[in-house]
């Protein structure tokens, strides 16, 4: 075994893990294992500590280097675990030469965790991220400026920063140059895009400027955003721009006004609503996703309905859900708290309405013609991001039109 990368989180863990792993290897680093943690529930950093000790039974003669936005906020909780050769910070794992140096433990390198907070730049080696020949994420932003009364990650990944525009042209342009056929823009924040930069231009100019500079990108998609801080640029171009695909993965948690005030969320109920209305509109063939959390503190039983009807309001139909964890050093780790089993079964309850709500949209997809994505010879992504399974084996990276035949439950079945 040369480098092997074990990721836990979100899409931008998963982006970077490539980095890593890259840089490891150009390091000449051999035995090497490097777990890429999450913080943003209390059940991911358990999880991480206990494949850490999983690891070590089936690699004793390897080093294990614990970094990531759990090892960024708890670094001596990971270096107390005897399992550990070395736990590096968020800035840290992105420098070539942290996997340069050798490893030892009794060096005092054991623990590098510098301020996260003290970060005031996103290096270009962050937005590269393949997969295949079919898919590229680009890194624009890293980090978070708001303080939501929940959430850790502000203090794993640090304030919010943003890739220059001309920047991420010309790294769309390489990629797209190299056979990459949809771009995925990627960021913690994504919505905060620009205000660090000099003219403060939004996320909707960084849209609008690569589908106008990079005239032969066939496909370009956002990752979540914040509805309330979708810009007026961003929404000319979902409504205007064929080529921007019709899918966002909004940021809503809750779908009562006072549990969103006690998370400090900054939009309300009939905000998140009016959104989807209007986008729908504008767009007719947009598809909604959404994170959710139930069982927050002091969440009732009519709140979390109020959540479950806003599924239908909005008309959502991917669900990411989450009882809620309370985070040491959070204020919602202070409030007075739901109990675990009934946040759970709530979630429960709620992942079952975004079941529901799936088998609608899948089922209201047949008989269309889609123009598919070819991820790998048997299945591809539509414009509205379902999978789908060919009739017949594809060219990954081609976009073919297909006619929808049915579906499984899960993903639509080509005719």
């Amino acid at each position: 075994m040369s480098v092997e990368v074990v990721t836990f989180g979100c899409r931008l863990n998963a982006n970077e893990s490539e980095a890593i792993r890259k840089a490891a290897v150009e390091a000449g680093r051999e035995n090497l294992i490097i777990v890429n943690t999450c913080a943003v529930t209390a059940e991911a950093t358990a999880q991480a500590r206990q494949t850490i000790r999983k690891l070590r039974r089936l690699n004793p003669a390897s080093d294990i280097v614990v970094t990531g936005c759990a090892a960024q906020v708890e670094p001596q909780m990971f270096a107390a675990l005897p399992e550990v050769t070395q736990v590096l910070g968020n800035a840290e794992k992105m420098k070539a030469e942290s996997w340069a140096a050798p490893f030892g433990l009794d060096t005092d390198e054991r623990v590098k965790v510098d301020d996260i907070m003290s970060v005031r730049e996103t290096a270009l080696h962050l937005i590269d991220g393949m997969q295949g020949m079919a898919r590229a994420f680009v890194q624009v932003q890293n980090g978070c400026d708001h303080r939501c009364t929940f959430c850790i990650i502000p203090f794993g990944r640090g304030p919010s920063r943003s890739v220059g525009l001309g920047a991420v042209v010309d790294q769309v342009r390489r990629l797209v140059d190299n056979g990459c056929r949809e771009i995925v823009l990627t960021g913690v924040d994504l919505t905060s895009y620009g205000s660090d930069l000099p003219g403060q231009p939004p996320l909707g100019k960084l849209v609008l400027t690569i589908l106008k500079l990079v005239p032969n990108l066939p496909r370009l998609r956002i990752s979540s955003i914040d509805a309330v801080e979708a810009d007026a640029d961003l929404i000319r171009a979902i409504a205007e721009e064929e080529r921007l695909m019709p899918h966002l993965h909004i940021s809503l948690q809750a779908g009562d006004d006072l549990i969103l005030k006690r998370m400090k969320r900054r939009h309300t109920r009939d905000q998140a609503i009016e959104f989807c209305v209007n986008l729908r509109r504008l767009r007719s063939d947009i598809v909604f996703g959404a994170d959710f959390i139930t069982g927050f503190p002091t969440e009732t039983e009519s709140q979390f309905r109020a959540t479950l009807d806003l599924v239908s309001e909005c008309g959502l139909t991917h669900l990411h859900v989450f009882p809620f964890s309370p985070r040491p050093g959070t204020p919602a780790a202070r409030m007075p708290q739901v109990s675990r089993q009934i946040a759970k079964e709530r979630a429960q309850r709620l992942r079952e309405k975004g079941d529901d709500m799936l088998l609608r949209h899948l089922s209201g997809e047949i008989g269309r013609q889609r123009m598919t994505l070819a991820e790998n010879p048997n299945t591809g992504r539509t414009e509205g991001f379902a999978l789908v399974k060919f009739a017949r084996p594809a060219e990954t990276g081609s976009i073919v039109p297909v006619t929808i035949a049915g579906h499984d439950g899960a993903k639509l079945l080509a005719a």
